[in-house]
């Protein structure tokens, strides 16, 4: 696979085809939709209804070979593989980052059907008799399966690939990078377009009808609590309110805005938890857990693939295949969101945080809410818990919440929990849609998000007094059919990639280089020296200019004698001169030097000195990133031995990808 050059192209604030095209079709698409919300539910649930119908299989397959697939990178040698440059360190501590793609993932949907799904199941199982102890097991088993590993699965894949073509191969951080090892550098032209297109309608949508519907939640939890009407005014207020508030969050930005609200919600929704724990069966629900995972883990296989095919039934195309859809529908906001914050870890730490610890998380909260509300019903008399269920579900949680101490404060909790996790929601995917439409920028001016959050409150709110939410949830889902198979694409394009990035280290590793002839030994004092000095930028600078510059001219000189295409490039800015040799189709070769700053260790440092002094390190950079080691103090021959050592084993790797 050839690489893009190492410098980035320039990009504008905006990409105008993608910024342009999406907004004129999100228009056009909520036009309609709210001008003829009958004749559109009918169109996009005849439209869903038909590829549940014909096209089951295919995304139960499409499901299980994305799970098979990134648990197989977790586990083979792509795992040590970071996602950008050897270097690089996470953005982010684990903390931050845990939190931030836990309520962009699935926050909200754990406050809606924790409750819910697991007592309808109870009460309307698949197969055999409702309200029994085989029913109650069977439904925690079946509210795993559909927020478990598969749903983290499919997050996972699109954020591993946008991730590392965009972080490690400098492309834009953007959906149309998933197909650059399919098209190449047709990703920059109408292709490319049309998919970043796509996902921007996709998530606006998605979260568009998302917000609609939580505020019919919100609205249930306000008039529970105190009293205040469910009424389209009292919806539009709180749509209003949390667009301002999703429009603040994301102008402030994603390091104070998003990552705040994120930690906050995160340590809410545990106090949430934990109060239901304590109050609650509490031994009975860690016997539970343990149970229930097991379980789970137990039938997996046997789960990811059934599809009732021997006892014909529609109730998997009302949820595992819905919730399928839905988690592919929504994966391209999601995945976009998690690579964005996801820089400088490698992938086996990055799948098994993404894979399982939401994961873990989940089960924890499913079995706390969904057992002690089946507990409830099955041996405290709580019918009337079921009875609401069934008929709003909207109201499940706060009615749940009734049958605790306490209940008001509980209930005042999860609402705020669900407008913060709107608020996230709504300002993580106006980020997202931002870099789509900026062709990856992640710097963008603060009008371009905040225009896209407005647009997000603004499709909500048309939508729901329109009566057009539910139509446009049923066309979001649809487009699932296509992404899955763009998906699979994209999934093959990465393991080509990665085979290729993992043979360029294992070849860097095993290369037997030429003998060295002519070796001049340097003076041990000399080495000591170097050993102890600390250089300031200056010394680094002046290196650069008289030693490296010029052995880096003199290889270039011999190769062009010998036919070879290199060029020497100079970044003033970062004082950083780069040797390119260039081999057509293939890969080309880059050796870099580049001046990176250290504190000094403490034992150099009198008591008087500044703590925060740097020195400074003339570090190697190739393709992959830096490769950890100084060559500062070196002659120009030895320079020269090292670019040349690097070259050799660069052919090396040309040779064994032949």
């Amino acid at each position: 696979m050839s690489q893009p050059a190492p410098t980035q192209r320039a990009r504008h604030k905006i990409n105008p085809p993608v910024f342009w095209g999406s907004a004129i079709l999100i228009f056009l698409l909520v036009s309609y939709t709210a001008l003829f919300p009958m004749e559109a539910g009918i169109h996009f649930g005849q439209m869903q209804a038909s590829i549940t119908t014909n096209a089951s299989w295919f995304y139960i397959a499409t499901v299980a070979l994305i799970m098979i697939c990134v648990i197989f990178l977790c586990l083979s040698r792509y795992g040590d593989i970071k996602l950008g440059p050897d270097h690089s360190e996470p953005d982010f501590s684990f903390g931050s980052w845990f939190a931030m793609l836990f309520s962009a993932g699935m926050g909200v949907g754990l406050l809606y059907f924790g409750v819910s799904e697991p007592v309808m199941h109870f009460l309307s199982p698949p197969m055999g008799d409702p309200g029994t102890v085989a029913a109650a097991r069977e439904a925690i088993k079946i509210t795993f399966f559909h927020w478990g590993l598969h749903a983290w699965a499919i997050y996972a894949i699109v954020a591993l690939i946008l991730a590392f073509f965009g972080y490690r191969h400098g492309l834009p951080l953007t959906l149309r990078s998933a197909l650059y090892p399919l098209i190449g550098d047709k990703i920059h032209g109408p292709i490319g377009h049309a998919v970043d297109i796509f996902a921007i309608i996709g998530t606006v949508c998605g979260v568009a009808t998302g917000l609609g519907l939580g505020a019919s939640q919100i609205s249930a939890g306000l008039d529970y609590l105190f009293g205040i009407p469910v009424t389209p005014v009292n919806q539009t207020i709180l749509i209003v309110v949390i667009t301002a508030l999703a429009t603040l969050s994301v102008a402030t930005g994603l390091d104070k805005g998003i990552r705040r609200l994120s930690e906050a919600n995160l340590l809410l929704a545990l106090i949430l938890m934990l109060m239901i724990v304590c109050l609650g069966p509490t031994v009975l629900l860690l016997q539970m857990l343990v149970q229930n995972t097991g379980g789970y883990l137990s039938e997996i296989v046997y789960k990811t693939f059934n599809l009732y095919a021997y006892q014909p039934t529609d109730w998997i195309g009302g949820w595992t295949l819905f919730y399928w859809a839905f988690w592919l529908s929504w994966s391209p906001f999601v995945g976009m969101f998690i690579a964005r914050i996801s820089k400088g870890r490698t992938i086996r730490e990055f799948i098994t945080a993404v894979l399982f610890v939401p994961t873990g998380l989940t089960f924890i909260w499913m079995t706390v809410f969904g057992n002690t509300a089946i507990d409830l019903i099955m041996n405290r008399g709580a019918t009337e818990l079921g009875t609401v269920i069934q008929q709003d579900v909207s109201l499940a949680l706060f009615k749940f919440l009734e049958y605790f101490p306490f209940s008001s404060v509980l209930s005042l909790v999860a609402v705020i929990m669900l407008v913060v996790f709107f608020v996230t929601s709504s300002d993580s995917s106006a980020m997202v849609i931002d870099m789509l439409a900026s062709g990856g920028d992640s710097k963008a001016p603060v009008w371009q998000r905040v225009f896209w959050s407005c647009v997000i409150g603004a499709v909500a709110l048309t939508l729901m007094l329109a009566g057009g939410l539910q139509a446009l949830q049923a066309a979001t889902i649809a487009s699932a059919l296509p992404f899955s198979i763009v998906l699979l694409l994209s999934t093959y394009g990465l393991l080509k990639a990665l085979n290729i990035d993992a043979t360029k280290r294992e070849s860097l590793a095993q290369t037997q280089l030429t003998p060295k002839v002519g070796h001049v030994t340097i003076p041990w004092q000399n080495r000591l020296k170097t050993l102890v000095h600390f250089p300031r930028q200056a010394h680094v600078n002046h290196f650069v200019k008289e030693t490296v510059i010029p052995a880096m001219e003199a290889v270039s000189e011999e190769l062009k004698k010998r036919n070879v295409d290199s060029t020497i490039q100079f970044d003033k800015e970062k004082s950083m001169p780069s040797l390119v040799m260039l081999h057509g189709d293939e890969i080309d070769f880059l050796y870099q030097v580049y001046p990176r700053s250290y504190l000094q260790p403490s034992f150099m440092l009198d008591e008087e000195d500044d703590e925060e002094r740097k020195y400074f390190r003339a570090e190697v950079f190739l393709r992959e990133g830096g490769q950890d080691y100084d060559i500062m103090g070196w002659t120009k021959a030895q320079v020269i031995g090292d670019i040349i050592d690097q070259y050799e084993k660069h052919m090396h790797f040309l040779h064994m990808m032949r």
